[in-house]
C-alpha cells in the first residue's frame, strides 16, 4: 500500500488524495541521510551498513560518491553548500568543503568521545544542532565499541565554530535515543524526536541558540505490529511536521494533530524535499529510495537559495 491514509481532509492541501509513493532506486542495504543538492540537481544519501555514500537523480541514475564513508548517517548543507555529515564509525560531525577539505566540527565532549552523531540541522545564523544517540556503536549500522558518555544528548556548535555545547541540562533522562530534529518556520522552536519512546518534544530557542522549556509535542508514533519508528523529521513551508513512523511518513500539524500517513512499503530511515521546484519528497527506506510528489515544499533553509529554480 503506497497511498495517502487521510486522518483529516486538511492533509489534501499538502498532498493530493491520489498521490502514491514511487520507487526511484533499490538494491541498497539501509538508506539514510538524504539531502538534495540544489546546484547539481541530485540527491545524496548514505547506504549505511554498506559504508558507501551514493547519489541519485530524478531519472534514477545512481552513482557511488564515497567509499568508505564512515557509515555516515544524517547530512545537510550549510549556507555555502558545504556538506555537514554525521559519521557513525568515527563518532564525529564533519564538514566536507567544496574544495575537498575535511573539517572536524565535533568528536568529543569534556574529554570523552561522543556516542555517534546521528542527525543534524543548521539555523539561519549558522548554529549547528545535532543529536547523539549510540546507534553507531552497534554492529551493522556502525562499529561495535564501548560508550564513553553514558547518556544521549543534543549538542550545538556556535556560528563561528568551537567546542560543541551540550544543549540539554538533564541529558541523562531527557531522551532515550534522540534522533531526528528540525526547526519551526520562524526558528523559534526546535523539534526533536525520541525513537524508542515514540514521541516528539519541542523546545523554545533563545536568541543565543540555547534550548529551553522542553515539552511533549506529539506521542504514540509506535506500533507493535507495524514496522517503523520516529527517525528522520522535516518541517514543511506551512509549519507541518513530517516524520518517519509505523507504516510510512506521519504528517502532523503545528497544533499536534495527525493529518495523515503517506504509506511506504518498507521501514523508513529519513526524508528530504528536493527537485527543481522543491516539491518532490525523497524517502530513504530500508533497501530503496522512494519519491512522493507534494503540494507543499520544505521550510526554506539558507542552502536552498543557492539555486532557486522556482
Amino acid at each position: 500500500m503506497t497511498g495517502i491514509d487521510a486522518k483529516s481532509q486538511d492533509v489534501h492541501e499538502l498532498v493530493e488524495a491520489a498521490a502514491t509513493v514511487e520507487q526511484l532506486g533499490t538494491g541498497f542495504t539501509f538508506t539514510e541521510g538524504p539531502i538534495w543538492h540544489p546546484e547539481k540537481q541530485l540527491l545524496y544519501f548514505s547506504d549505511m551498513p554498506a559504508d558507501v555514500r551514493r547519489s541519485i537523480t530524478l531519472d534514477g541514475d545512481v552513482r557511488e560518491v564515497l567509499r568508505p564513508a564512515w557509515k555516515c548517517n544524517g547530512m545537510t548543507f550549510d549556507a555555502q553548500l558545504d556538506l555537514i555529515v554525521c559519521e557513525h564509525a568515527s563518532s564525529t560531525l564533519v564538514r566536507e568543503r567544496k574544495d575537498g577539505v575535511r573539517e572536524t566540527l565535533a568528536y568529543h565532549w569534556q574529554g570523552r568521545y561522543l556516542n555517534s552523531p546521528n542527525d543534524v540541522c543548521v539555523r539561519s545564523d549558522g548554529t549547528i544542532y545535532f543529536t547523539d544517540p549510540w546507534y553507531g556503536r552497534k554492529p551493522h549500522y556502525g562499529v561495535e565499541r564501548e560508550r564513553e558518555l553514558g547518556w544521549q544528548g543534543v549538542f550545538r556548535i556556535p556560528p563561528g565554530g568551537g567546542q560543541a555545547e551540550l544543549d540539554l541540562a538533564v541529558a541523562e533522562d531527557e531522551f532515550d535515543m534522540p534522533n531526528g530534529l528540525c526547526f519551526s518556520l520562524d526558528e523559534s522552536r526546535l523539534y526533536i524526536n525520541d525513537t524508542p519512546r515514540g514521541h516528539i518534544k519541542v523546545f523554545d530557542v533563545l536568541p543565543d541558540g540555547e534550548l529551553t522549556n522542553g515539552r511533549l509535542f506529539f506521542e504514540g508514533i509506535i506500533s507493535e505490529t507495524v514496522g517503523g519508528k520516529p527517525d528522520g523529521m522535516k518541517c514543511d513551508e506551512r509549519g507541518n511536521i513530517w516524520v518517519t513512523g509505523p507504516g510510512g511518513v506521519w504528517i502532523i500539524s503545528p497544533e499536534a494533530e495527525l493529518l495523515g500517513v503517506a504509506r511506504v512499503p518498507e521501514v523508513i530511515g529519513n526524508l528530504a524535499w528536493g527537485g527543481p521546484d522543491w516539491k518532490t519528497l525523497f524517502i530513504a527506506a530500508s533497501t530503496s529510495i522512494y519519491t512522493l510528489r507534494t503540494l507543499v515544499g520544505p521550510r526554506r533553509e539558507p542552502f536552498m537559495a543557492q539555486a532557486d529554480h522556482e
